[in-house]
């Protein structure tokens, strides 16, 4: 199943030219080809569109790592959707360290970007781009639109399916967008490509967007067991959703914890997905076959290549004495390491199976940011089997096909207890913590007989290590920029130290600001 979607995202070459550019104050590179009219008159050409929008979460542009970025400012391998999205919600926590010197690398180990940070710059291009890819998907595929190309019943029916698709792809990145930069510019279907300066939209109201529009998606997707792999379904939009209402009083003041219960239950009593029982197979590369996984980002090492996405962080956290052909790749990056903070909430560690720390010849403390011996290693991605076989590709490139879970039934547990318990039910909280905690252990010995807000948060530290939740929970519990708990270089300070709340946004591009008179820059910055 893994390859159909893949051949479908490369077919795309054909008509990636027609996504022909964003608003101009985004900075996109345009690219030109095909005649929409002509792309569109046909209907099995809709898929492979709408893989090209499936694509933007995972690769840089339509020719691989070798051809030209969908977007301009940003090395290609940079640039790619997932390791923008994992460098900016795990290197400024207690997670992650990089010791990279790469431009603007230091800065989120230590909390101190500004609005010209590559890294911040290349997530908002990215999100935007994608917005931009969807808004055309949809226009296109409106209904007055198929009706006047004369298609078929049948094919309106399946085209409409592709377009929910597309809408949903479209909240998932604005979800990113107000989660990391909060007032953000908006635009949809309607706003046609151009020279247009689209309006702010407050986060509050971009919530109440999002939320409807996933609202109105949920019973027109298809469901979990129908559904191809790779493709959103009606319980990835019920996961989207619980996240939305577990974050819902940082996002608008108000929370909505029942909310976000109902939609947990929605996706746990749907019945498709299932705990994998092995935690590490989450985590392979071939992990597509996992019952656990919601929605995954797809990577292939043969036919879906890129230097960002999992590639990047099998290879970017081997260093030291490690073996790259241990983890079914041909080269040691040298460059992420775990923060002694997540190695501390392990404290049986040689039980726990989610305690994946490479040791030998490494430091827990980190002194030195630059020196890969600083910092356990975390080897949680590896490009082999579960039965220990390689990867499709791990000779000359070793690009990987470890798919990245973007949403994931265990996730979908712990959001379940932390509502529950912030709604007073500690009872269901502490059952879904501990179920979570029965496949780390193979056994119920270490369940708890009781379960505090904070313990629901280091069950998320060690069950989502590396996942790109890690910001967005830390900011949910006010530890973020907290001076109360603090990691190495936090504030730039090696011990670390508290910093500004206004850290708990990324600045808006200041290209973005000069650009367009509508957009107002987040405090502080």
């Amino acid at each position: 199943m893994k390859k159909i979607i893949i051949f479908s995202i490369l077919s795309l070459a054909l008509v990636g030219g027609l996504m022909s550019s964003c608003k101009k104050q985004l900075n996109q590179t345009p690219k030109y080809g095909l005649n929409a009219e002509a792309v569109y008159s046909d209907p099995d050409n809709y898929i492979k569109v709408l893989a090209k929008c499936y694509s933007g979460l995972s690769m840089s542009g339509n020719q691989g790592p070798a051809g030209q970025a969908d977007i301009a400012g940003i090395d290609e391998g940079f640039s790619a959707y997932v390791r923008v999205l994992w460098n900016l919600q795990e290197l400024p926590t207690d997670e992650a360290i990089c010791g990279w010197n790469d431009p603007g690398i230091p800065e989120l180990n230590k909390t101190q970007w500004n609005s010209e940070n590559v890294w911040v710059k290349g997530m908002y291009y990215r999100i935007y781009y994608q917005i931009t890819l969807c808004n055309e998907f949809i226009w296109q595929s409106r209904d007055e639109k198929l009706a006047e190309r004369g298609f078929s019943d049948s094919d309106i029916a399946t085209i409409r399916t592709y377009r929910n698709e597309a809408r949903f792809l479209r909240a998932l990145s604005y979800y990113h967008a107000m989660d990391l930069f909060g007032n953000v510019p908006f635009v949809d279907e309607n706003d046609r490509v151009g020279a247009f300066q689209p309006p702010q939209i407050q986060r509050a109201d971009l919530f109440q967007y999002i939320e409807g529009e996933l609202l109105d998606l949920s019973p027109k997707l298809l469901t979990a067991g129908a559904a191809p792999y790779g493709r959103a379904s009606q319980t990835a939009v019920q996961s989207l959703l619980a996240k939305l209402y577990l974050n819902a009083e940082v996002y608008t003041g108000t929370s909505r914890y029942s909310d976000c219960a109902t939609q947990c239950e929605a996706v746990i009593n749907g019945g498709t997905h299932q705990l994998d029982t092995d935690y590490q197979n989450l985590f392979l590369a071939d992990n597509n076959t996992s019952p656990e996984v919601i929605l995954p980002v797809v990577y292939d090492g043969l036919y879906a290549q890129t230097w960002g996405g999992t590639t990047f962080l099998v290879c970017a956290s081997l260093g030291g004495s490690m073996v790259a052909a241990d983890y079914g790749v041909n080269g040691k990056w040298g460059g992420l390491r775990a923060k002694p903070n997540l190695v501390d909430k392990f404290v049986d560690s040689t039980l726990d199976s989610r305690f994946l720390f490479y040791r030998t010849g490494q430091l827990k403390d980190i002194t030195v940011m630059a020196t890969f011996s600083n910092g356990y290693a975390l080897p949680k991605y590896k490009n082999k089997t579960a039965a220990g076989l390689n990867g499709s590709n791990n000779a000359s490139s070793a690009h990987v096909d470890i798919d990245f879970p973007m949403f994931r039934l265990a996730d979908v547990y712990l959001m379940l207890a932390e509502a529950k318990h912030r709604l007073g039910d500690q009872g269901t909280a502490l059952t879904y913590v501990n179920l979570v905690r029965e496949r780390a252990y193979g056994n119920t010995t270490y369940n708890l007989g009781a379960v505090s807000l904070l313990d629901i948060l280091d069950e998320r530290a060690r069950e989502l290590q590396w996942e790109g939740t890690r910001r967005t929970d830390l900011i949910r519990f006010g530890l973020f920029t907290s001076g109360s708990y603090v990691w190495p270089f936090k504030g730039g300070d090696v011990a670390g130290i508290g910093v500004d709340d206004h850290f708990n946004l990324y600045p808006l591009p200041s290209s973005d600001i000069i650009l367009n008179p509508n957009l107002s820059q987040n405090p502080g910055y």
